[in-house]
């Protein structure tokens, strides 16, 4: 393969995704990255199953993409939809693959060191067709240059959106490096927390907002959740409106309760953070909910406890 290949710059990183380096596979095509002909690829696609995560958290759903947001811009979750935002500096190539034994296409999109970003398998026949027309690059040419739009907010003083922004740039780490300079509320609370705050969302039905990170990549869903499981090694699943979190509570070494503005005003969220210090997940709230549902997840927000 060229330098696109995941294995030849080093690894996987921890990749979760089956098949993401395509090594095996002959039917490769490196397609344009760039922001908005790749938006317009994802759009085209009618039924895709998209993965967004590593070894930590996963988040996982089939349908069709809402047109996906570079960081920076606006942001929205709506219900159906596969909400899909990325650091255009941090994506650098993608590629459409098709698997020789199964004949399956997936859309795979990596960052400068390899790492897979994002994945979405080509569910129907009229999608593997359609991704045969997708915009090629050439393989010599240089990495995509789609920037973050002007004016983004610095975290300090952002709010919600910043908030992500910040983690979706590196994993959160300046972000995290800095805290201390954060203006608002903050608090690191147990993080045996989380599997009974998705049990309690899920008993009363309580709808959350979920977001999950990967290298330059973050992939959202909200609405009620349906079911929760857990296994005998930490893994807890959810299922929560049209998608499947899964989070391995082994691999999460901290987290986070941290308050900025969002559409209710000051909302709460629970950051989970890996070994590395880079925030995986994030718990909240996303966008105009019901004044109740905000009150009672600020409430119990509010009980969780400290670490």
């Amino acid at each position: 393969m060229t330098d696109h290949d995941p294995q030849a710059r080093g690894g996987h990183h921890g990749c979760a995704f089956e098949g993401c380096c395509g090594r095996r596979n002959s039917g490769v095509r490196l397609i344009d990255a760039r922001m908005p002909e790749l938006a317009r690829c994802l759009t085209l696609f009618q039924y895709v199953q998209a993965v967004t995560g590593g070894p930590v958290a996963r988040i996982d759903q089939a349908g069709s993409y809402a047109v996906p947001s570079l960081r920076g811009e606006a942001f929205a979750v709506r219900p159906g939809s596969i909400a899909l935002r990325i650091d255009g500096d941090g994506v650098t190539s993608a590629v459409v693959v098709r698997e020789d034994a199964t004949g399956s296409v997936a859309l795979h999109l990596f960052d400068a060191d390899g790492r897979t970003a994002h994945q979405g398998r080509l569910l129907s026949e009229g999608d593997r067709l359609l991704a045969g027309l997708a915009r090629t690059a050439d393989a010599g040419a240089p990495a995509p240059l789609a920037s973050a739009a002007p004016g983004v907010p610095a975290w300090e003083y952002g709010d919600q959106l910043a908030q992500l922004d910040a983690v979706l740039a590196d994993g959160g780490l300046a972000r995290r490096g800095g805290f201390d300079r954060y203006r608002g509320e903050h608090r690191a609370i147990e993080v045996g927390v989380v599997p009974a705050v998705l049990d309690h969302v899920c008993s009363v039905g309580l709808p959350i907002g979920v977001a999950v990170f990967a290298p330059a990549a973050m992939q959202a869903c909200g609405g009620r959740v349906h079911v929760t499981d857990r296994t005998a090694g930490g893994r807890v699943f959810a299922a929560i409106a049209e998608s499947s979190v899964e989070i391995d509570l082994a691999g999460v070494r901290a987290c986070h309760l941290v308050r900025s503005t969002a559409a209710h005003g000051p909302t709460s969220a629970i950051e989970l953070d890996d070994a590395d210090g880079r925030c995986v997940a994030v718990i909240t709230q996303f966008g105009i909910v019901g004044e109740d549902v905000h009150a009672a997840w600020e409430h119990l927000a509010a009980s969780l406890p400290d670490a």
